[in-house]
């Protein structure tokens, strides 16, 4: 069944807004300007659904904010001024469009001097105000995810289970990677109800991760970790389930899935604010590598929410702690041996002040 992706709160988007601008003063900046639609999304309520065409967002620090697109009539509920711009002549897209958005934005930009910038922004079209790439800062103070972005999660991971679903009922030996990774998005795009902002990423079977491959033969014996970040409106969950091809693990397949499970439920008791998501890489990786002789090589997890990798990162490359407000995917694993290749199990969670909620639910069973 398809459904409707929530909407979010117009007076959460300026809220967002406001703590935007607490940061800008605090880093003499005199606005931010946005040119990726996710992040405008969750300022402004607008969603720019054309990935094709470039939109823009300016946000003053002691002033309005501004929207650029094309859309003649946007849905932007949070936006004080909507400047539009035509890409195209007759249907074919105009050269150049974020030029295109530039020349529309620049009178905005009279009398700022320094604006922050995120990693997508063409900041050499932009002329007068010198532009900062604030993309680091902005995830962290993004980092608290308010109510109405946990529910577009939530509605993301709904459309993954729809999607695991469908791959649990097809899966059999001599089924094609591509044909499963097919019928999961056909499942999840169609629970959305619409155009999918964000896919992907591991549908090999036997292997330990990889996109699709044009390999019609999986084999009975195999396992099949399917790690799938679903995107919707730019809200992003990000879940893991491995199944046995042929619905009957073997005797070691399963010891080692129930070890999985086992150092997934104690990871789940350090998911609370304060914890450092370095030592609980340590501690997990201490249960996992090794055991059996079998490998965990990868991060225990990462925030969600916008990007496909967030802030805190559950990695020994960062020193990051667990806050409140946190929407993390926490992921342990192990590889190797007579596993063909390996088993990966991925759930999400919203860090709160009395420890962790589990947003995800789908069964973690292999078959």
């Amino acid at each position: 069944m398809s459904g409707q992706p929530p909407k979010l709160d117009p007076s959460l988007c300026r809220a967002r807004q406001e703590k935007l601008r607490h940061y800008l003063a605090a880093k003499n900046l005199d606005g931010a300007v946005f040119f990726n639609r996710h992040y405008i999304h969750s300022l402004s309520g607008y969603w720019h659904g054309q990935p094709l065409t470039p939109v823009s967002l300016l946000v003053k620090r002691d002033g309005s904010t501004v929207l650029v697109t094309h859309d003649e009539s946007p849905d932007a509920p949070a936006t004080d001024e909507v400047l539009a711009y035509v890409p195209n002549h007759l249907c074919t897209l105009k050269p150049n469009l974020s030029g295109g958005v530039i020349e529309i934005l620049t009178p905005a930009l009279a009398g700022l001097k320094v604006l922050g910038t995120d990693e997508q922004t063409p900041a050499a079209m932009i002329s007068g105000p010198v532009c900062r790439d604030i993309t680091e800062d902005y995830q962290y103070f993004r980092r608290h995810k308010d109510p109405d972005e946990v529910a577009a999660l939530e509605f993301t991971i709904a459309c993954a289970d729809r999607a695991y679903a469908e791959a649990r009922q097809l899966l059999e030996p001599g089924i094609g990677e591509v044909e499963v990774m097919a019928a999961m998005l056909e499942a999840a795009t169609f629970t959305a109800g619409e155009f999918l902002s964000g896919w992907g990423q591991d549908f090999q079977s036997g292997a330990p991760g990889g996109f699709a491959r044009p390999r019609r033969d999986v084999i009975a014996g195999e396992l099949m970790p399917l790690d799938i970040g679903v995107g919707v409106r730019g809200y992003r969950c990000d879940l893991c389930r491995t199944f046995a091809v042929d619905g009957q693990p073997t005797d070691e397949q399963a010891a080692a899935h129930a070890r999985v499970v086992e150092v997934m439920k104690l990871g789940e008791t350090l998911l609370k604010p304060g914890q450092s998501c370095r030592e609980m890489f340590e501690i997990v990786h201490r249960e996992l590598d090794g055991w059996n002789d079998y490998e965990f090589f990868h991060h225990a997890g990462h925030g969600i929410g916008l990007d496909a990798h967030e802030v805190p990162r559950i990695n020994p490359g960062w020193d990051d702690t667990f806050e409140v407000g946190d929407v993390v995917a926490f992921e342990p694993g192990l590889y190797g041996g007579n596993l063909r290749a390996g088993i990966r199990l991925e759930n999400n969670y919203l860090i709160t002040a009395d420890g962790v909620r589990q947003l995800s639910h789908f069964p973690l069973s292999l078959a």
